[in-house]
């Protein structure tokens, strides 16, 4: 490789994959993190780890700040004056424009900035998964050279502007981390592990199962900067839970013409382009495949009240899920999976339909699953940091002992999924 030297600030779960793909593919790496862990860092990453982020940012030429959107501000601040001369600066952040206020405001006029995101967690194998490359300000020369380093990812380049990036993060994350969020406090609430119960186990409620414990077994300021910094991410998970009550509503008074006309319209809206003959993303077999408890001899009718608000959602903000794909999550190409699944089976949906007006044996799950999405929403609404952790991590232990397995699981589940698109 060349004598280009890549610098990372912030050696968190992704600040370490990325230190560890860049160094293995030849190119020099500087990092740091926080005081506190200098000394286990360096006895893992020896010869990378420097005591601060003025050494790495003055001895570094193209330098990633992969620090929590919430942080972004104060570390730049903190660091960009000791930038290395015409040096390229880029950030890791799940939301782009208070990373570009940032550098936009602390950082030298003669360094470039070209911002990237892993659209993925740590766990997941980069390989094929989308990653974002923003131009903000560069030459055509230097966001090349940051392509080069990056390709070692081996991932699929997604070349957007900041404000494209948190528009279709938003789209495709945000109501997805809310409905999952949403689940995992439901059944926290009600003391349910949903894999020993039967009716949660098999077909779509694997999904929900382990994407749930997919996103609880990671660490809460992923998903609080984008959903509370992200404008339009604000606006899509209050619109989730508006769409869950008032489904809710409609349940509980039986309403059942209205019910029908609401869930049926908005079907039609997201999937109605779809041809007739459109694969599926996810069909029975794969969705049996992958389950932690027991699947019962029968399936248990749903309420699916998650779905059928998650559909909603979209049809209420113009939302076409299909336009994303390029810049989609793991997550959220299996949750688009089971709501696929659903709307396109007349049958099933009809049966959910009914169950949801007729049958009240999910009815204290649907009624905690609509307090938990109006509390995340009014949380998200306030810019509320400090509640976000403690409600994310109150619930993050009361599921921990399952957080292996339900991982091993997913990572079979989007490996299947990530085969067909």
């Amino acid at each position: 490789m060349s004598e280009t030297t890549v610098g990372i600030i912030g050696m968190g779960d992704m600040g370490k994959m990325y230190a560890r793909k860049i160094g293995a593919a030849g190119w020099r790496v500087n990092a740091c993190d926080t005081p506190q862990s200098f000394e286990a860092l360096q006895q893992t990453f020896a010869g990378v780890i420097l005591q601060n982020g003025h050494l790495v940012s003055r001895s570094s030429d193209y330098i990633i700040y992969s620090v929590e959107a919430e942080a972004i501000k104060r570390v730049v601040a903190e660091y960009a004056l000791s930038t290395k001369v015409g040096a390229i600066v880029g950030g890791q952040t799940s939301c782009k424009q208070p990373e570009m206020d940032a550098f936009e405001q602390y950082l030298p006029q003669d360094v470039e900035i070209v911002s990237c995101h892993s659209l993925h967690g740590p766990r997941v194998n980069p390989n094929g998964q989308p990653l974002v490359l923003i131009q903000h300000r560069a030459s055509q020369e230097s966001y090349a050279l940051v392509e080069k380093i990056l390709s070692c990812l081996g991932s699929e380049h997604v070349h957007l502007t900041a404000k494209e990036h948190d528009r279709i993060t938003a789209d495709t994350q945000a109501v997805t981390h809310a409905a999952f969020l949403s689940m995992g406090t439901a059944w926290h609430a009600n003391n349910q592990f949903p894999w020993e119960i039967p009716r949660y186990v098999g077909g779509i409620e694997n999904v929900k199962c382990n994407i749930m414990l997919r996103i609880y077994s990671n660490k809460w300021h992923v998903y609080a900067g984008l959903a509370i910094l992200n404008p339009s991410a604000q606006d899509q998970i209050r619109q989730y839970a508006k769409s869950v009550n008032e489904l809710f509503k409609m349940m509980v008074c039986k309403q059942r013409e209205d019910f029908e006309k609401r869930v049926k319209t908005a079907g039609q809206a997201v999937f109605g382009a779809l041809r007739d003959g459109h694969d599926l993303l996810l069909k029975d077999d794969v969705l049996d495949r992958f389950s932690l408890g027991k699947v019962p001899e029968k399936r248990n009718p749903n309420s699916h009240l998650t779905l059928l608000a998650m559909v909603d959602c979209w049809w209420r903000l113009g939302i076409v899920p299909y336009d994303h794909m390029i810049c989609s999550t793991p997550p959220f190409r299996l949750w688009l999976g089971v709501t696929e699944y659903l709307f396109r089976k007349p049958q099933l949906l009809d049966e959910v339909i009914k169950t949801a007006i007729e049958d009240d044996t999910f009815r204290a799950d649907d009624v905690e699953f609509n307090t938990a999405a109006h509390d995340w929403s009014a949380c998200v609404s306030r810019g509320d940091f400090a509640t976000y952790q403690a409600r994310f991590e109150g619930i993050q232990d009361y599921f921990a002992p399952r957080f292996s397995e339900a991982t091993r699981i997913g990572n079979e589940m989007i490996k299947v999924l990530l085969d067909k698109t």
